[in-house]
């Protein structure tokens, strides 16, 4: 790709016909083979979606945002030639993080990027970074209101952990704090009736496996071996037995996000049900995508299960205003892995602060609009804070 400077006419132009509306730029990581990593699809999906609402958006890379300069180098997409194209942008008034990788967030010059971002008056940052696992259920047990939705959990630091989980929890689940994907997750069951009463379950790249231990302390070995291959410390977490079909059980995935107005707002609800063997509901582990009210009202009833929805929607959003506020940065969207058991009492499993696209068309395409609803009330209230009306 060659990038061509553009004029200062064009670029007064381009100021000009987006009017109001904020330059949204979305931050990924370069890369010396393709320019930059991320999901393309979602990014030209997003870019797409910008043009219909009015904005301008381009794609950039940390190592191009440079934010004493008025003028960046980034990329779009070109539906009719089916390249990206590089050029240059104006400034962006609106960061949208999507740095797709933890290790990469975590490399020096990428943090330090971020905090610069984030200090600068004229650019609005948000989805700051990454959820840990654990600094989300210490955030969520902090608050009277959320602490009923929290799964008991645990830093998994030594044995004596496990022993005192086990005395209360017939399940749990060992989850790597920094996991994508399901990848490393284990599922223990204690049936004190066998021979071999400790089952370990651990979810790998391409399915499962199944160890069996007679002593506790040699399943503390296994689950040692485990995490170290991980590279990751766990938690242990207390095992929520989920309504299920078919004896499958199924957990519900929302989608949280900020409107115009900077408010939390469900853009929508999935349900993923559990493939045959698999510790988690994830669709590529044979799980499939069902509907929730379908799901809800075979296991409840017509109106239980209306009544168990709406709990689920009012939690979302109750956990999402409590991460944010532990987390002290701004953020405009996550989504979150809830649960709901036999009694129809509502679990929350996980948040995410990076979404990954819901592939229900009504979400996917209210989802896409947010992020520009978001940042326009973003730059709106930065200009009204400088003193300034947009022109």
């Amino acid at each position: 790709m060659n990038p061509i400077l553009p004029s200062p006419e064009i670029l007064v132009h381009a100021n000009h016909s987006f009017g109001e509306k904020p330059i949204l730029a979305i931050l990924t990581i370069d890369d010396d083979v393709q320019d930059f990593r991320g999901n393309r699809q979602n990014f030209a999906d997003l870019i797409a979606t910008g043009e219909k609402m009015g904005f301008m958006t381009y794609v950039v890379t940390v190592k191009h945002l440079k934010l004493s300069r008025p003028i960046v180098l980034g990329y779009t997409y070109s539906k009719s030639e089916g390249i990206w194209n590089s050029a240059y942008y104006p400034r962006p008034d609106v960061v949208y993080n999507r740095i797709p990788l933890r290790e990469d967030e975590m490399l020096p010059r990428v943090r330090k990027k971020l905090i610069s971002i984030a200090k600068n008056p004229n650019v609005q940052l948000f989805n700051r970074r990454f959820f840990n696992k654990w600094s989300l259920f210490q955030w969520l047990n902090d608050s009277k209101l959320t602490r009923p939705f929290i799964p008991e959990t645990r830093k998994l630091t030594e044995i004596a952990v496990l022993s005192s989980l086990l005395k209360r929890h017939s399940l749990l689940y060992l989850k790597p704090v920094r996991g994508k994907a399901g990848v490393g997750i284990m599922s223990l069951k204690i049936q004190p009736e066998r021979n071999l009463p400790y089952t370990l379950q651990i979810q790998e790249e391409k399915g499962s496996r199944t160890f069996r231990s007679s002593t506790l302390s040699r399943l503390w070995n296994r689950i040692l071996k485990q995490s170290n291959s991980i590279g990751e410390p766990y938690i242990a977490q207390q095992g929520i037995a989920l309504a299920s079909v078919n004896e499958r059980p199924f957990d519900l995935r929302a989608l949280i996000q900020k409107n115009e107005f900077g408010q939390w707002e469900l853009t929508g609800i999935g349900a993923r049900v559990a493939g045959d063997t698999s510790i988690t509901t994830h669709v590529p582990r044979g799980g499939y995508i069902e509907e929730p009210e379908k799901l809800l009202v075979s296991v409840f009833g017509q109106d239980k299960a209306r009544k168990v929805l709406n709990k689920v929607k009012n939690t979302a959003l109750i956990l999402a205003r409590q991460i944010e506020r532990s987390s002290k940065h701004k953020a405009g969207e996550m989504s979150m892995d809830l649960g709901v058991d036999a009694t129809g009492q509502v679990w929350f499993f996980e948040a995410n602060s990076k979404p990954m696209k819901f592939d229900e068309p009504h979400i996917r395409k209210k989802s896409l609009e947010q992020i520009f609803n978001y940042s326009q009330y973003l730059h709106s209230t930065a200009l009204q804070q400088q003193g300034s009306t947009p022109t």
